[in-house]
């Protein structure tokens, strides 16, 4: 455990993982969240700007709840994020649907795992007579 200052209120507090902010202050962030989730549901088509000064949150809380795809915005919501790998505009997350697809592949293949095992012979079938017999006493 590390004791370090909240970024937030500035009070010391044990430090284990996650966010750098008092358990007090991460309690008031979830309730923002909950607030502005809300607010994004009823109002479809308001842009971050608008959300961010509506409900008193920075625009950068924002767009790190929907890089972390904790908050989407509809299809026709004018709130559009830049892909981090081709900049296409995407609604929620890092990255489109193409490079996730693209990371992905390639993380397979970097493993190993699309590989097709190379010279795998056919087991022969078994024929009849190689059956496992029975006596009876």
């Amino acid at each position: 455990m590390e004791v370090i200052t909240c970024k937030g209120c500035g009070k010391l507090f044990n430090y284990i993982q996650g966010q750098r902010i008092c358990p007090s202050c991460q309690k008031k962030v979830e309730d923002k969240f909950v607030e502005v989730k809300k607010y994004v549901r009823e109002n479809p088509n308001a842009d971050i700007q608008l959300v961010a000064s509506d409900m008193d949150v920075s625009v950068r809380q924002i767009k790190s709840w929907i890089r972390e795809e904790r908050l989407v915005f509809s299809d026709d919501s004018p709130v559009g994020l830049p892909c981090e790998s081709c900049g296409k505009t995407i609604k929620t997350g890092r990255y489109c649907d193409a490079c996730k697809n693209t990371l992905s592949n390639n993380l397979r293949q970097a493993a190993g795992l699309n590989k097709k095992p190379e010279g795998v012979a056919m087991k022969p079938k078994k024929s009849s007579e190689s059956r496992m017999r029975f006596l009876d006493n």
